[in-house]
């Protein structure tokens, strides 16, 4: 939700990438609905496993909770979301994840683009 999110808020002015530590197989039905509501297809993304690599050419890097299975690099900057996982829970309370996901994300936005980093 975040990684779409921010191209939607952000256009091609912020290079995005998305994985996960333990990515699950499909996309959350409720992420889905939740997202179509706010204008925004997810029905042909897929998760995506976080690699190294991915990390290495970010500026900034955001992450929920993957403790010690995300990569460390200095002269990054890293912001820990803490937010509940969508998994398993019912739309109204993927709406309310997702509505939180949106505010971190536009102050992201302003954030990013103030400051002239290019990749998040």
């Amino acid at each position: 939700m975040a990684a779409s999110l921010l191209r939607h808020y952000a256009g091609d002015r912020i290079e995005v990438r998305s994985a996960g530590s333990e990515p699950a197989e499909r996309i959350n039905p409720a992420v889905l609905t939740v997202m179509r509501e706010r204008g925004i297809d997810l029905s042909a993304a897929t998760p995506k496993k976080l690699d190294d690599d991915m990390v290495r050419v970010s500026d900034v890097v955001i992450t929920m909770g993957c403790g010690d299975a995300c990569p460390i690099f200095p002269g990054k900057r890293y912001e820990d979301w803490e937010l509940e996982d969508p998994a398993g829970k019912d739309v109204e309370t993927v709406r309310r994840i997702r509505d939180d996901i949106d505010v971190r994300v536009r102050e992201l936005v302003k954030s990013v683009l103030s400051g002239s980093i290019q990749n998040a």
